[in-house]
């Protein structure tokens, strides 16, 4: 071992309770669709609220009769997303159960609407 490595100051220190209220910020989010016509396309969100549907200003646009004119919607905040079913007519599914309310988003989840399936991903600091 080197005597000058032992000597070395670590670059940061942090205590246990700076451990425990870290909050990461999450940096990128978005969809990868895995199933449907557009399978392979890769969505990102923008902080704020992003719809999806049907309607051609939707921010993320599904040209397909499943889909409603405006089916959801996916908040992202600093920390968190969720995603809204919008009163669509065939609903929206997360992990294979429809939601009726605002539900939270974590990487790995499945989001369906209509013949589309997309996977949630995230990059967090």
């Amino acid at each position: 071992m080197r005597e000058d490595s032992v000597n070395e100051d670590p670059t940061e220190t942090l205590s246990i309770d700076d451990i425990a209220n870290a909050k990461d910020k999450v940096t990128a989010a978005g969809f990868v669709v895995t199933d449907g016509p557009i399978a392979g396309s890769k969505y990102l969100l923008d902080t704020g609220t992003s719809t999806l549907g049907r309607h051609p200003e939707s921010t993320i646009f599904f040209d397909d009769i499943t889909v409603s004119r405006r089916h959801a919607e996916v908040t992202l905040l600093a920390n968190e997303a969720k995603v809204t079913d919008v009163g669509s007519l065939n609903g929206t599914y997360l992990n294979q159960r429809q939601i009726n309310s605002s539900e939270q988003l974590a990487p790995g989840d499945v989001l369906q609407i209509g013949k589309f399936k997309l996977v949630y991903f995230q990059e967090s600091n």
